[in-house]
């Protein structure tokens, strides 16, 4: 529970013969992370002349590429069925969402696999690609025509065809914008040019320009062009279009209903072959991801002309079972080498942490931090007690701790189905919301103030001495309390690590000190209390407290008095579990204020009025409340106790593991 799974390395010889189905056995049974001794190797040149690194198989490529293919086809057949899907589609698929469907495969070797996924392939794509072809001729057709629809728009005061705009055999024609100011000024530079040209101008309609078209020779057409130029010219290609303006529009607006038709019809035929084939696609796409990883992960072996060796962490605990799959997979005709981690060369030896169920949801928050090191102390479990009980005191409302567990079984029953993620933040929420619940009931949080200012009742959950609004000092002492046991705790974690790996200095200086020193505080506490104890008990603090300063300098040098603010600072930072525990109850009961006054004060709307506030007004309360709740009961411990004590790994664990969301083995 307090600490990653232990890890072994091991090395595994067997025959070039038997390495395919060796790496295939492992792969299904996911106990192994395989190390890259590819490079390593060659720093040894005693083993550097012995074995040489080994390469991926000749299949990866065409199975890399078979995947792009794959991923291509399931994305256009996944779009398509999620295609017209509403806010309630999107809900649901939240609250119920579909579930996997699980294909039977057979085992078979690479070049067979290949030959099969080519011929699936070669199905769906007999089907989608006319689909793909018709819809990218439909969208080629559409630009077209709202090309021209938008030719035909500006020049919809041409009251002529506009193929005659077009360029002849022995004439040019520019059309275009220009300002109308200018147009005087235009025609007049542009008739000293050549008598061989006509102009002729339109207004627009959508601004003050006016569209120029100027015919003349081929051999003048370069002159006009830098003439017009000079003038903010707008150049406008006509193109190949026929007809006027007016027919144009109307025809492309006809053309592109008809194209919506056709649209839909070939999408429900995509519907159609994605309904048949999506199943088939993913479970294809799982297979290639699956068989390419195999065929890849030779890349991290070494070989001799004969044998290949690969090396990998298991967990102790299934060393064996590794041992008895590679000896079956194999035919016995392999070697298999153990390797222990030994001293405190451990920081690249990948994490798996072993918490059980209450806590291993938790392991998410963690992470999200850093992974742990090996060998160093795991604070899920502490993370697992403390983040939903800081999470209730920030919230401190039953309501609102209600919906949040709500929310939390609705994702475990829903989305955390299908993804761990999801499973994991469900039952985060539901403890975290369990416990504003049980401190909301207590501590008289209800929707705020409800009970007594609108229902008219008191809740006889609440205890007295800790009523939120009433009894705040007694609030922040349990606040101050929680906060100064917790920092002792990553205190005592703190030094576990540091002298488990012989930082004797460090443990003193960054975390004995400090029970030196609150020994000190407590002795002269009681001596200034307890006339018994008296000057006997000060002057024992006095020396504990000095001692506890001599240590922190002697540790971490004179900077080190600094420490002393550092941790005040850590244990007095718990008192914002009283700031929000206050802020929670005080907005709502404002909310609740505000919904009375508009009941009372406006007549015959007021009612209404006052629903609306207070259903917002407390949804609002609730969204800034839990965002408020979750950051600072993750911030207590990322800050102020993992400070203590986290020593951060390299990595996790990483399974070298076959999927089997979509496929499962005959």
């Amino acid at each position: 529970m307090f600490k990653t799974a232990r890890m072994r390395k091991i090395r595994i010889v067997t025959l070039e013969k038997y390495v395919a189905p060796t790496v295939d056995a492992l792969h299904e049974s996911g106990l192994i992370q395989v190390s890259d001794i590819s490079e390593s190797i060659q720093q040894d040149p005693e083993l550097a002349e012995l074995v040489t690194p080994s390469k991926a198989t000749p299949y990866t490529g065409k199975l890399s590429s078979l995947l792009m293919k794959t991923n291509g086809i399931s994305e256009l057949l996944g779009n398509s069925l999620s295609e017209g899907h509403g806010l309630k589609d999107t809900l649901m698929s939240f609250i119920s969402p579909d579930m996997p469907v699980q294909k039977e495969i057979e085992k078979v070797d690479t070049p067979t696999f290949i030959k099969q996924a080519e011929d699936t392939l070669a199905q769906v794509e007999s089907k989608t690609s006319v689909i793909e072809e018709k819809l990218s001729a439909l969208d080629t057709e559409t630009s077209e025509l709202q090309s021209n629809k938008s030719l035909a728009n500006r020049l919809s005061n041409f009251d002529m065809d506009l193929a005659l705009l077009k360029d002849s055999k022995y004439t040019s024609t520019t059309v275009g914008r220009i300002n109308a100011e200018s147009a005087s000024e235009i025609k007049n530079e542009l008739s000293n040019l050549t008598d061989e040209l006509e102009v002729f101008t339109v207004p627009m309609d959508d601004d003050d320009g006016e569209i120029i078209t100027v015919v003349t020779l081929k051999e003048f057409s370069d002159d006009v062009y830098s003439t017009l130029r000079k003038y903010d010219f707008e150049k406008i290609e006509v193109g190949d279009v026929e007809g006027t303006p007016q027919h144009i529009i109307s025809k492309a607006d006809s053309r592109l209903l008809t194209i919506e038709s056709e649209r839909d019809a070939v999408k429900k035929d995509l519907k159609a072959v994605a309904e048949q084939w999506d199943d088939e696609i993913l479970a294809l796409k799982e297979q290639l991801e699956n068989e390419k990883e195999k065929n890849e992960i030779l890349s991290s072996f070494v070989q001799t002309n004969d044998a290949y060796v690969l090396e990998a962490w298991v967990p102790v605990k299934d060393t064996e079972k590794v041992e008895q799959i590679v000896e079956k997979s194999s035919d016995g005709h392999c070697a298999f080498e153990t390797i222990e981690v030994e001293g405190t060369d451990d920081e690249n030896v990948p994490i798996l942490q072993q918490n059980g169920w209450y806590a291993k949801p938790f392991e998410y928050l963690v992470d999200m931090y850093a992974p742990v090191r090996y060998n160093a102390i795991d604070p899920t479990i502490f993370v697992a007690i403390t983040f939903p009980f800081f999470f209730g005191f920030c919230l401190t409302d039953a309501v609102y701790g209600l919906v949040v567990a709500a929310i939390g079984v609705v994702l475990l029953k829903g989305l955390g189905k299908v993804k761990e993620s999801m499973h994991s933040f469900g039952w985060i929420l539901i403890w975290s919301g369990l416990w504003a619940v049980i401190l909301g009931l207590i501590t008289n949080g209800f929707i705020g103030d409800f009970p007594e200012r609108i229902a008219g009742f008191r809740l006889p959950t609440v205890f007295a001495p800790v009523e939120a609004f009433k009894h705040p000092e007694t609030i922040l002492i349990i606040a101050i309390a929680v906060g100064l046991i917790y920092v002792n705790i990553g205190f005592i974690l703190g030094a576990i690590n540091n002298l488990r790996y012989g930082r004797t200095k460090e443990a003193l200086g960054s975390q004995i000190c400090w029970f030196v020193f609150e020994a000190g505080l407590v002795f002269l506490v009681l001596g200034f209390m307890m006339p018994a104890i008296g000057m006997i008990g000060m002057a024992l603090g006095a020396v504990l407290i000095i001692a506890a300063i001599g240590i922190l300098i002697w540790a971490n040098g004179a900077f080190g008095l600094m420490d002393i603010f550092g941790f005040l600072g850590d244990v007095l930072s718990f008192a914002r579990l009283l700031a929000l525990c206050l802020a929670t109850g005080g907005i709502a009961m404002t909310v609740n204020i505000l919904a009375q006054m508009l009941d009372q004060m406006v007549p015959f709307a007021g009612i209404v009025l006052a629903v609306i506030v207070f259903v917002f007004g407390h949804i609002a309360n609730f969204a800034f409340q839990v965002l408020g709740a979750f950051i600072n009961a993750l911030r207590l411990n990322y800050v102020e106790f993992f400070a203590q004590f986290f020593e951060e790994g390299k990595g996790k664990f990483d399974a070298f593991k076959a999927k089997r969301t979509f496929t499962k083995i005959k």
